[in-house]
Formats: C-alpha cells, sequence, structure tokens
C-alpha cells in the first residue's frame, strides 16, 4: 500500500487518502463497457491506488464482478475494499434501464433490505461476486429520510433491530474490520451514532468546497464518537471539475454562482479549482480519505494531479474573507494533505 494512510476509527485499519469509487464503473448511470473499467482499475493499481469502494447496487453487480476480476489476483494485503448492504439483488429478466436510460449491465433488481438475514444475505453474494474471501469496510447503503420518505422509521427501525446486529457479528467475528453507513444525508450519520457502535461513515456530496455544513454537528460528533469520515464526491459529482452536474441533479442559479466564484478565486492564484477541491476535505482531522469515481484512466490521473497540486495558503484565506469557505473549517497544510 504506497501513499499516505490515516486510521479508520479506532480499528487499526489503515486506509489511503485517496480512494476509486466505483458507482461509474458499474455501468448503469453512465455506458461504461468491462473492458473500460477494468483498464480504470488496473491503471488505478499501476498508479498506487490501494482503496477501492464498491456496491451491489453499481450496475446490479457488474461493479463487483469488474472489480473482483481486475484486482483478485493482487495481493489481498495490499490493498482495502469497501462494499455495501442495504439493497439486496434479485433476479429480473425484464429489468428496466438504469437511472439515466442506460440499459443495465446485469438482468438484477435492487431490493431494499436492512434486515439480519438480508444482510448476511447481501454480504454472501458480494463475496461470491467479487470472487474474494474478504471485506475490510461494510457500510450500510443509502438509508435516511431523503431516500426513503415515510418509510424512513420502518426502514430504521429494521436496521437497528436486525440488520446492526448482523453487522456486529460481522465485525467481532473477523470478517470484516470496520462497519458504516455509505450515504448522501449528515442527519443519518447523526442519528444512528445515538445507537450503534460505528467506525466509518462514507458521506457523499457533503463537506466539500460548496458546502461546509457538518462543522456544525456531524464532525464534532465524529471526532467526540472516534468516527471517521470518507468524503465521497468530493467534486460534488463533477460540477467542481468542469462538469454539468451538480450531486447528480442541476445546479441551481445560486450553485452556478458560487462555483463560478470559487473558479474566480483559484485562478487568481494560478490554482485549479480540482486541486483545491480535492484537497480541502482531507484537512479535517476527522477524515480519513477522499473518494472519487472517475470514468476513464485519463480521468484518475487527473485527479492524482490535482491532490499533488501546490496550493498556497492565501488561497485558503482568500476564500474565507470571501464567504466562500467556513472559516472554522481547517485548510491544508504539507503535513496534512
Amino acid at each position: 500500500m504506497t501513499g499516505r494512510t490515516r486510521e479508520i476509527g479506532r480499528t487499526g485499519l489503515r486506509v489511503p487518502t485517496f480512494g476509486l469509487g466505483c458507482a461509474t464503473l458499474g455501468g448503469s448511470r453512465y455506458p461504461v463497457t468491462r473492458d473500460e473499467a477494468e483498464a480504470v482499475l488496473r491503471h488505478a493499481w499501476h498508479q498506487g491506488v490501494r482503496y477501492v469502494d464498491v456496491a451491489p447496487y453499481y450496475g446490479y453487480g457488474a461493479a463487483e464482478r469488474r472489480v473482483g476480476d481486475a484486482l483478485r489476483d493482487r495481493p489481498r494485503v495490499e490493498w482495502v475494499l469497501s462494499t455495501k448492504v442495504g439493497r439486496r439483488l434479485v433476479p429480473r429478466a425484464d429489468s428496466p434501464p438504469g437511472p439515466t436510460g442506460t440499459p443495465r449491465p446485469l438482468p438484477f433488481d435492487a431490493v431494499y433490505d436492512y434486515g439480519y438475514d438480508g444482510v448476511m444475505r447481501s454480504v454472501e453474494h458480494s463475496l461470491q461476486r467479487l470472487g474474494l474471501d474478504r471485506i475490510d469496510m461494510l457500510l450500510v447503503h443509502d438509508i435516511g429520510a431523503q431516500v426513503h420518505g415515510d418509510e424512513h422509521p420502518p426502514r430504521m427501525r429494521e436496521l437497528r433491530e436486525g440488520g446492526y446486529r448482523a453487522l456486529r457479528e460481522l465485525r467481532d467475528g473477523g470478517a470484516v474490520r470496520a462497519i458504516g453507513l455509505g450515504v448522501f444525508e449528515r442527519e443519518v450519520c447523526l442519528e444512528v451514532l445515538a445507537w450503534g457502535q460505528w467506525d466509518l461513515f462514507l458521506l457523499a456530496g457533503n463537506y466539500t468546497l460548496l458546502g461546509q455544513h457538518a462543522l456544525d454537528d456531524l464532525l464534532p460528533a465524529c471526532e467526540r464518537h472516534g468516527v471517521s469520515l470518507v468524503i465521497g464526491s468530493p467534486l460534488n459529482a463533477g460540477i467542481l471539475a468542469g462538469g454539468e452536474l451538480w450531486n447528480y441533479r442541476e445546479p441551481t442559479p445560486q450553485v452556478r454562482a458560487r462555483v463560478q466564484a470559487l473558479r474566480a478565486t483559484c485562478a487568481d492564484f494560478q490554482v485549479p479549482l480540482m486541486a483545491a477541491a480535492l484537497q480541502f476535505p482531507l484537512a479535517h482531522p476527522a477524515v480519513a480519505a477522499v473518494v472519487c469515481g472517475p470514468r476513464t484512466p485519463a480521468e484518475l490521473d487527473q485527479n492524482l494531479a490535482a491532490l499533488r497540486y501546490p496550493v498556497p495558503r492565501e488561497l485558503w484565506a482568500a476564500l474565507v474573507h470571501q464567504g466562500l469557505l467556513d472559516r472554522r473549517a481547517p485548510v491544508p497544510s504539507p503535513d496534512r494533505r
């Protein structure tokens, strides 16, 4: 495992500060073939990337198969893998297209299941798709009020009374080393902290240059409880890298204006906005890693170059002065990047 690593919670498990997210590599949101996905995975390995995040939902099983096929022969002690539970795959021959109209790579549908048996079956099936004997970090996928609406209370009760017991058994028995959530909502992370013992939260689209509301509650809570935060989608689904989408939807005029202001200030210091965006979350002591989802080897190289790009401290001060960055936010320094 190369590069800097940080501990996940109090588990002793250390992860690199950059992880490869495989949502795009499943090929259900954007057309990505098996060969294209495995090319990204192999290139990531050769570039020293040793942390991979996947889920059954990504490509309805295809992403896990592609990760396993590309990395199965690599020494397992040299890389860290996280996958997820909460959506169980069931066969469906007439499966509809994916979220953006792309045909599903595999003929499965996903059903929510946060119960004890559902979690255990999901882990068993993930190991079979991956062709591996171990998962390092196991995350509950997409639980929260924004996802489930009025169904959130019974879904959370299902997790608390069933799925959480399975997670604890898997961790206590050594089948996994860390457990947590993989979500978009910081509120649900705060909710489960009240009753569970967690090691990490993979929080997507939050605590980025576009918003630091997690400083109000979640980040202090993580520090108190000894829980690590992994920031998924630190580029807010691409808008901080020149893309058109903001958290997988059309940006509001306010978001567009904020991005333009961030880009202009970064340009004043000859710093690409992507570089500032990827480096910023890693300055907080509760943050263990950022996870990006490149679709090509070239996009991966851009991510890695942005992480190494020299950013002067004066840029962060300018962003604070202009009201574009919360003054409470820790900012990167040479020893915390």
